[in-house]
């Protein structure tokens, strides 16, 4: 049982290492997350949503970012944490208060639990499940922003199954000289048109064309064409271009490991509409589960690491050659979880190896700062 101050004393770093790592995890969250925005502004300039589509799709993503860069700004801020407390000769007050090494290291391992099951949970549920409401999201959505798809003397093709030419237009959404190829019947027509006008509800998107011909190929290859004075051509129905079906990242985990059961365990097919499962498509599943569940293991691994900054003190000569391997050690850790994801997909030996890795060389650490410890503890 602790003794007040040293509960005061842990509790004093646990808050000052999780406000460090909340702000700086938001900070590096925002600026990626803002870059991928940018990168996203297709989903408006050249596939016609309107900017709430954007702002919804692009917000949902953001947890997504939160759970891959956890593990490096956990990492990040344990250490920054353990040297500014050895600097100011904070970490004194532990050992003064009766904290001993070890007891401060476990403490520090319950902590890492914390952050093992937040990650767990955005990278497994959160993270998936926000993702898929994205894309149904831009899914559902309409074609807000035609009018941005008509550009001058330029081929469009951003609309499925349909190809657009103009040769100008002006500000009141009236156009020139219009080619229109459309895709959505078994057999392709063509339109021109002189003139073209978009007239745009809150339910329809339609082109007014006036003054041109309809080209019409049939199954022989023939064209049939005829004129027309005035038609309507009906834009609603044409869906952006923009992937709308899921991807394995944004599957459930339940049916991930459903297919891993099935394809290597019963060694059966395993039929669902929902996701690709058969012997070509199990390695990329592998490793999809291995980074949701698995990867952040690492944590564990990176925690015992920084911990070995408390085998030596900033009176050691030696401090700032022991701060640079431990760092060290520490980045080397992030990249082989990386690493680690697309061994793990290889096979079930791979699987399992990259599974048992960080938890052995978790446990080894262990032994030998509690080793180590306890020596100098004797010597003393």
């Amino acid at each position: 049982m602790l003794i007040i101050n040293e509960k005061i004393a842990l509790k004093k770093f646990l808050s000052t290492n999780s406000y460090s790592f909340l702000l700086t995890t938001f900070s590096i969250a925002f600026i990626v997350w803002v870059i991928q925005s940018v990168n996203n502004l297709e989903i408006v300039s050249e596939d016609g949503h309107s900017f709430l589509v954007y702002f919804y799709y692009t917000l949902l993503i953001f947890p997504k970012i939160i759970g891959k860069i956890l593990p490096a700004i956990f990492f990040v801020t344990l250490f920054h944490t353990l040297i500014k407390y050895e600097n100011n000769n904070e970490l004194k007050i532990f050992w003064i208060n009766g904290v001993s090494k070890i007891k401060f290291y476990n403490v520090i391992l319950k902590y890492t639990i914390i952050f093992f099951v937040i990650q767990v949970f955005i990278t497994s549920f959160l993270g998936p499940h926000l993702q898929n409401k994205a894309r149904e999201y831009i899914k559902e959505s309409t074609l807000d922003f035609f009018p941005s798809l008509f550009q001058e003397k330029k081929f469009i093709d951003t609309v499925e199954k349909l190809t657009i030419f103009i040769e100008s237009k002006n500000s009141n959404n009236e156009f020139n000289n219009i080619y229109l190829k459309d895709e959505t019947n078994e057999y392709p027509r063509i339109i021109f048109a002189k003139k073209g006008e978009l007239l745009v509800s809150t339910k329809m998107r339609i082109l007014r064309l006036t003054d041109g011909k309809f080209i019409n190929i049939n199954k022989s290859g023939k064209a049939t064409s005829f004129n027309f004075k005035t038609t309507d051509f009906n834009l609603s129905k044409f869906l952006t271009k923009t992937t709308t079906h899921t991807k394995l990242q944004e599957k459930k985990l339940s049916m991930l490991v459903m297919c891993i059961n099935f394809v290597l365990i019963k060694k059966e097919t395993y039929y669902n509409q929902g996701i690709n499962c058969n012997n070509e498509s199990i390695n990329e599943i592998m490793s999809e589960v291995y980074t949701r569940v698995f990867k952040p293991l690492f944590l564990f691994l990176l925690s015992s690491i920084v911990i070995f900054l408390l085998s030596s003190n900033i009176e050691n000569k030696n401090f700032n050659l022991i701060k640079g391997f431990v760092f060290s050690l520490g980045i080397v850790s992030i990249i082989l979880s990386e690493i680690f994801v697309d061994y793990s997909g290889k096979n079930t030996s791979n699987m399992l190896v990259a599974i048992l890795f960080p938890l052995i060389i978790f446990f080894i650490l262990y032994i030998l700062f509690y080793t180590q410890v306890n020596r100098a503890n004797n010597k003393t």
